[in-house]
């Protein structure tokens, strides 16, 4: 694993474990912002609580944070008496992340997956987006010094493959708070972090959660 510094100039990420680390995402250079974290046992707790049941979970908001968004959540958990916790984090990072950009509304994803839902490393072609998996296996990404960008986008014989080293594959913890910048951000159209989901364990379910400003 690389280390976790930006003590490099030549590295584009930045980890840290206060908030602080997550407006270093406006530097021209980091392509990377990830708050270090690790989930206290009552989040644990009601993480586990909603994998608990068969049926998946898929919720989706575009809004305002605040009570009527948490409301809304709560009605659609899977488990709703034992996910205060959960209710309560979303909350707590999506009013942290309408304050970061400046924003009265939010994209906000949680959902389960079985499968990886975009097993190519890729690039995302919007500005910005916060990332953070509760549970499974989390994000994937790639060091610059790791990437054939001429392997991105939709696959064909003739293209290369996008990994250059495999050895330098990096993954983001469970729990952490990634703020992964994109194509569509100004000035970084040809330097989008270059990231993937990984494949779950057979029977593993991940939870994960996507937070979109704007």
């Amino acid at each position: 694993m690389l280390p976790r510094t930006t003590a490099d100039t030549s590295a584009h990420w930045a980890f840290g474990q206060d908030i602080e680390v997550l407006p270093r995402i406006f530097d021209d250079d980091i392509t990377l912002a990830v708050m270090e974290r690790r989930l206290d046992s009552a989040l644990t707790l009601a993480v586990r609580a909603q994998l608990g049941y068969q049926r998946g979970l898929e919720w989706h908001w575009r809004g305002a944070p605040g009570q009527a968004m948490q409301e809304d959540l709560a009605r659609r958990l899977p488990a709703p008496e034992a996910g205060e916790a959960l209710v309560q984090d979303i909350g707590t990072i999506a009013e942290a992340m309408a304050y970061l950009f400046s924003t009265d509304t939010i994209g906000i994803r949680l959902r389960t997956l079985e499968g990886a839902m975009c097993p190519r490393f890729h690039v995302d072609n919007l500005p910005v987006r916060l990332v953070s998996t509760y549970a499974g296996p989390a994000s994937e990404w790639l060091p610059e010094h790791a990437v054939n960008r001429a392997g991105l986008g939709a696959p064909r014989p003739d293209k290369p493959d996008i990994v250059a080293d495999p050895g330098a594959i990096q993954q983001i913890g469970v729990g952490d708070l990634a703020l992964m910048k994109g194509c569509g951000w100004v000035g970084n159209e040809e330097r989008g972090l270059v990231h993937r989901s990984p494949q779950p364990a057979s029977g593993e379910r991940r939870l994960l959660l996507a937070l979109d400003p704007g």
